[in-house]
């Protein structure tokens, strides 16, 4: 009876470290997320061709490939997506960047860290 009460205590405590590590990974750096400024890019500098950019924090970290035609962005290809990504949510922001030619644009509602990390991405593809 005791091995039992012992095997079911170390099962016990073993899923509550495993269970707060996780809300760790899912939380951090989602402050930071929010308050990330996202700047407006300028499409008149920018030469024809693919511009890969770069947003590296945890679970948001990303790549995207910017293709650019005539100063205007004609794609946005994401190369390494972040964790727990939402295809819709990625679609529906790639879409409105485009649509706008610029990153000034909402977040998603409800992946507002994602929407800003993707954007970030975005404009460092056209920062370079």
């Amino acid at each position: 009876m005791k091995k039992a009460i012992i095997i079911l205590l170390s099962i016990l405590g073993i899923l509550v470290l495993v269970g707060a590590g996780g809300v760790f990974y899912i939380t951090n750096g989602l402050e930071a997320g929010e308050n990330l400024a996202i700047n407006p890019v300028d499409l008149k500098g920018i030469e024809d061709g693919t511009y890969t950019g770069v947003y590296k924090a945890g679970r948001w970290s990303n790549e995207v490939a910017v293709s650019v035609a005539d100063h205007q962005i004609s794609n946005i290809a994401v190369v390494k997506t972040v964790t727990m990504e939402k295809p819709e949510v990625t679609d529906a922001l790639i879409h409105a960047v485009i649509e706008k030619q610029n990153t000034t644009v909402d977040t998603i509602s409800s992946a507002t860290v994602s929407s800003k990390a993707y954007l970030k991405s975005i404009e460092n593809a056209l920062s370079q």
